[in-house]
């Protein structure tokens, strides 16, 4: 099904995941995808990814399906109450070793899972050696690559035949994530294993990009 969409992911989005990968450099980290198919009936359809939800940075407790469950949960309770349609379209993951672009079985795990939810799910790997570059500065392309899931039920990365299946939805993205780095906006990035450990801490990071 994700051959037929287009996939436009807001900076709030971008920014956050990337902020996330930045804070833990030397550890997988990954969160959930949040947004709505906005034009399903057009040619390509288009999922609008509007937010992401920093879930974890050990990466030991993603496969436990209840933690995985509850933060799923408590992610669609909140967004629900919006009244926007929003729901969870996907999940992203960054690896801890810079030259490492490939998607993890922990990342085809949830991924399956959101798609049981969501048909059109989508996963986004980032690829640390282009992040590396946009927060530099010397680049505008993104720093997540695309993977959709095929009739065979595997996760396939989009895009191979060159066409844009995943576009940010504000061109200067990158250049306002670099003057997010310049101030060292990804130290306050809260994640929901941070939130497990002091309540106080809140996964939604009000006022992060403000």
């Amino acid at each position: 099904m994700g051959a037929e969409c287009r996939y436009e992911v807001a900076q709030a989005a971008y920014v956050k995941l990337a902020l996330h990968a930045l804070k833990h450099p030397a550890t997988a980290v990954n969160g959930l995808l949040v947004g709505r198919l906005v034009e399903p009936s057009s040619s390509p359809a288009v999922v609008s990814v509007i937010d992401a939800v920093p879930l974890s940075h050990h990466p030991h407790h993603l496969p436990l399906l209840p933690t995985l469950e509850l933060a799923l949960t408590l992610v669609e309770d909140h967004f629900a109450t919006q009244g926007e349609g929003l729901a969870v379209v996907g999940y992203y993951h960054a690896n801890p070793r810079c030259d490492d672009t490939e998607l993890p079985p922990v990342a085809k795990r949830v991924g399956d899972h959101i798609f049981r939810y969501f048909p059109r799910s989508a996963v986004l790997p980032v690829d640390n050696k282009k992040l590396e570059k946009a927060v530099k500065g010397k680049s505008r392309d993104p720093v997540v690559q695309l993977y959709t899931r095929d009739s065979s039920k595997s996760w396939r990365q989009a895009g191979s035949d060159g066409s844009s299946q995943l576009v940010l939805k504000e061109p200067s993205t990158n250049v306002v994530l670099a003057d997010h780095v310049t101030t060292k906006k990804w130290e306050k990035i809260v994640d929901f294993d941070d939130h497990l450990d002091d309540i106080s801490k809140d996964w939604l990071n009000p006022g992060l990009l403000d």
